[in-house]
């Protein structure tokens, strides 16, 4: 997978993971792929739900030492 960024969210809490990833999505061209790094539990729900109301694809996601890891393709 290329990852065309990556973002730190570790250690903030809901709404700023999802203020965070906007912005960045933002800033990446259709296609690419945004790394999001969160600590936040309800990022979870948060972000699957967020990309696809904006028909974004979440690719995959994971759990790692307490970081939960997202993959998110760009409309």
């Amino acid at each position: 997978m290329n990852i065309a960024k990556v973002l730190d969210a570790k250690g903030l809490a809901c709404p700023m993971p999802i203020v965070k990833t906007k912005k960045a999505i933002n800033e990446l061209e259709s296609g690419q792929v945004l790394e999001i790094h969160s600590t936040d539990k309800g990022a979870k729900n948060d972000l699957t739900a967020w990309a696809k109301s904006g028909g974004h694809e979440l690719l995959k996601h994971e759990e790692e030492n307490n970081i939960l890891k997202f993959w998110i393709k760009k409309a």
